[in-house]
């Protein structure tokens, strides 16, 4: 990426993750990264940590960029889209990270034949521990594909998909940390409960969360097996097993997912009849 600028519409935690990320990797060098927001403060501060250049004006941002990102609320987006349309060249790749807006939605207000890639990251993006999924717009080649997944690579793990599973995506792992840490919390009550210090039972349910998705992510093993691996004959973990399917944990947590992926796709078409007629 060393012929690459990346610009950042919006200098929010994602942005700062994702420009964190590719610094650190060695992807690219101050001087090919640029952010812009409203916010002084913001910019101020990606200034101070990363050392590049940021700018107040969007339209400066698009004329110097070959990669674009959208890391902008939806509830803004159709007015930064509009306001930056006009300023995009052939040459502009469009990375969005702005939730529930589709591809098309995109396509439809920029210059015909921008090439368009949609991502959806999470928010362990900032711990450079990430789950993203990227999706190709129409016009996007492989080339920008590969692009995107350096981008994303550098804050986590990187899976390209059709848009159409892109909702999914949202309900599982966008929407994930939340369960997740309801998950953490509620190891850390048991822990309490039963005799330890809060502080305590906190840094234990969250390594233990920690450490669990890490095993399972370098051995490759499914997670039946590796659980197996924990529950001996009459032990304590088939105890505590028994309890959490009483509880209906596991259904609990495909629920969830799929209340999640509806409330996406919901999302999503409101967010293009928003963008349309804006």
């Amino acid at each position: 990426m060393e012929n690459e600028k990346i610009g950042f519409l919006g200098a929010g935690n994602m942005s700062s993750a994702l420009i964190r990320g590719i610094l650190a990797s060695g992807l690219v060098t101050p001087a090919q990264v640029r952010a812009s927001d409203i916010s002084d403060d913001r910019l101020e501060r990606l200034k101070k940590q990363h050392g590049i250049e940021t700018t107040k004006d969007n339209l400066d941002l698009v004329n110097w960029a070959t990669i674009l990102v959208f890391a902008v609320k939806p509830q803004v987006i159709d007015r930064v889209v509009k306001e930056t349309s006009p300023a995009f060249g052939p040459e502009t790749l469009a990375v969005s990270i702005a939730a529930g807006v589709p591809i098309a939605a995109f396509e439809r207000r920029l210059p015909a034949g921008t090439r368009v890639v949609r991502a959806m990251p999470n928010t362990a993006a900032i711990a450079l521990a990430g789950a993203t999924a990227i999706a190709p717009g129409s016009h996007a080649t492989d080339h920008d594909m590969g692009l995107a997944k350096h981008l994303f690579d550098a804050v986590g793990r990187t899976v390209v998909l059709d848009e159409a599973l892109l909702d999914a995506v949202t309900g599982l792992s966008g929407s994930g940390p939340a369960y997740i840490m309801l998950i953490i919390e509620a190891l850390a009550d048991g822990g309490v409960k039963v005799g330890l210090h809060r502080e305590t039972a906190l840094l234990l349910a969250a390594q233990t969360v920690y450490g669990s998705a890490k095993l399972q992510l370098e051995t490759g093993e499914h997670p039946g097996r590796l659980k197996d691996m924990v529950t001996s004959p009459g032990g304590t973990a088939i105890a505590g097993l028994h309890t959490l399917e009483s509880g209906g944990l596991r259904r609990t947590l495909i629920d969830a997912v799929d209340a999640a992926t509806h409330r996406a796709q919901e999302l999503g078409e409101a967010m293009a009849k928003k963008l349309d007629q804006g």
